[in-house]
């Protein structure tokens, strides 16, 4: 069972190196570019990956364009920011060596880390992706962010980890904190849900509760605090977002 893998990227010059050795064993590697302004494309090619470049039009859409140029049924989709572990890779090789018969994709746990910290509160674990799919059984959803792989088979939960480095610092945390509650905001709209003038206060408040003090946020210290109260940020932001479009 051959196995491609399918990568997107913008401006990660800095990461994609580290995904790459990790997925060296597939047998083509897929990046799809949004026109990068660093050398990320030329990294890329350097690896021996097969690159196109698409303009962005949102997570789910460039995920999709990326698995559908794709030559293998079997791909395993990642983030420039992701990696797979050495043990991880060698159960990857044996699945695709020995198929299951009846299993149309595969879920692994991941490991979010912060500052070279594996974060293991705050909601960041267990946090579960479907990342390794047959294509011909599924495809992603149309959602502009917080996109998800819509399996038509049944998917097997792997006790395999995936490593992933999101956040480069506070200041990277608080872009994509911006970006995404607009992309939020935004859906929020094209489902004309109801959005008072309070909800951005009500679920702001709420979001630091939950992050801090339900899922023990403040037992990652300072970087516990700094996750709580940016979750708590984009949550008032992109209901905040929302109100603004409705009014």
């Amino acid at each position: 069972m051959p196995l491609s893998i399918a990568i997107i990227t913008y401006n990660e010059a800095d990461r994609i190196s580290h995904c790459l050795e990790s997925v060296l064993f597939a047998d083509e590697i897929v990046v799809v570019d949004s026109f990068s302004t660093d050398n990320t494309i030329e990294i890329a090619q350097n690896f021996g990956c097969k690159v196109l470049t698409q303009k962005w039009p949102g997570f789910s859409r460039q995920k999709q364009f990326a698995v559908d140029n794709c030559k293998n049924d079997w791909v395993l989709i990642l983030d420039a920011d992701e990696q797979i572990p050495e043990q991880t890779a060698e159960e990857i090789k044996k699945i695709t060596a020995e198929p299951e018969k009846e299993i149309y994709a595969y879920n692994f746990l991941r490991k979010n880390f912060l500052h070279g910290r594996w974060i293991k509160h705050c909601g960041w674990w267990p946090n579960r992706v479907t990342r390794l799919v047959n294509k011909k059984h599924g495809n992603f959803d149309d959602r502009p962010v917080h996109e998800k792989w819509i399996c038509s088979g049944p998917v097997k939960k792997l006790d395999l980890f995936i490593e992933h480095y999101s956040f480069r610092n506070y200041e990277d945390m608080i872009n994509k904190m911006q970006t995404y509650s607009s992309l939020a905001a935004k859906e929020m709209k094209q489902q004309d849900k109801k959005i008072r003038w309070w909800s951005p206060i009500s679920h702001g408040m709420w979001m630091f509760f939950k992050t801090y003090i339900l899922e023990t946020g403040f037992m990652e210290g300072f970087d516990g605090l700094v996750i709580s109260l940016l979750n708590a940020q984009g949550s008032f932001m992109k209901y905040a977002k929302a109100y603004e479009k409705m009014s």
